[in-house]
C-alpha cells in the first residue's frame, strides 16, 4: 500500500515537472524540500539543484570546495575556540557548510559538539542565547537557528583572533544609546 502510493506521487510529480524547462525542474524540487524540511545531504544534488555550472568555473570559483570530508573533531582543533561561544559558532558553521544543515536547534549543536568529542557544554541553551545577542547566530524557520554573515566571518578567520575580531567589527551594529530627556526633567524627579 504505502510502495503504491509512493509511486503514484513520484508518477505526479514527474508528470507535474516533465513540461518544466531544467532550472524551473531545480528551483521547484528545492522549494518543496525546503518548505517540507528535508535536508539535502550530499554535496552531489545540493550542487545540482543549486545550478551552478561546474565546467565554467575554478576550484575557487566552487562554492565550499574545501575539503568537506573533514571530522568535527578536526575542524574545531583547527579553529581553537576559546569559549562556548566560540564553540557554538564553530558547531554551527559546520553543521552548514559541512553537513548541509541550514537549520538547527541546541540540541544538534550539542550532538555534534559530543561528536567532536569536545568538553561539555555548560549550559547550551545559555551558550546558544549569547551567541545569537552577540550576532554569530539568527532566527529561522520552527525555532530553529542559523548562522549569520558575521557568525561565518568569525569562523571564517578562525584561528587567528585579530583578524577575527577585525573582520566583524565593520559588520556589528553600532546602537544608538539613550540619553534621559532632558536636565530640567531629571532635576525634578530627584527633588523630594
Amino acid at each position: 500500500m504505502a510502495s503504491e502510493t509512493n509511486i503514484e506521487a513520484l508518477t505526479t510529480i514527474i508528470s507535474l515537472l516533465k513540461d518544466m524547462d531544467v532550472d524551473s525542474q531545480k528551483r521547484t524540487l528545492q522549494a518543496v524540500a525546503t518548505f517540507l524540511d528535508i535536508p539535502l545531504r550530499t554535496s552531489e544534488s545540493h550542487v545540482a539543484l543549486k545550478s551552478y555550472d561546474l565546467s565554467s568555473q575554478t576550484k575557487s570559483d566552487v562554492p565550499f570546495s574545501e575539503n568537506r570530508a573533514i571530522s568535527p573533531k578536526d575542524f574545531l582543533r583547527d579553529k581553537s575556540p576559546k569559549t562556548d561561544i566560540e564553540r557554538i559558532v564553530c558547531l554551527a558553521y559546520y553543521l552548514t557548510h559541512y553537513r548541509d544543515t541550514l537549520h538547527f536547534k541546541t540540541v544538534d549543536l550539542s550532538t555534534l559538539n559530543t561528536e567532536a568529542a569536545q568538553p561539555k557544554l555548560s549550559n547550551p541553551t545559555v551558550a546558544v542565547d549569547n551567541a545569537t545577542k552577540n550576532g554569530y547566530l539568527v532566527q529561522a524557520v520552527r525555532g530553529s537557528k542559523q548562522i549569520s554573515s558575521m557568525g561565518e566571518t568569525f569562523v571564517q578567520a578562525l584561528p587567528d583572533r585579530e583578524a577575527a575580531k577585525a573582520s566583524i567589527a565593520s559588520m556589528k551594529i553600532k546602537r544608538r544609546v539613550k540619553r534621559p530627556a532632558s536636565k530640567s526633567l531629571s532635576n525634578k524627579t530627584e527633588q523630594p
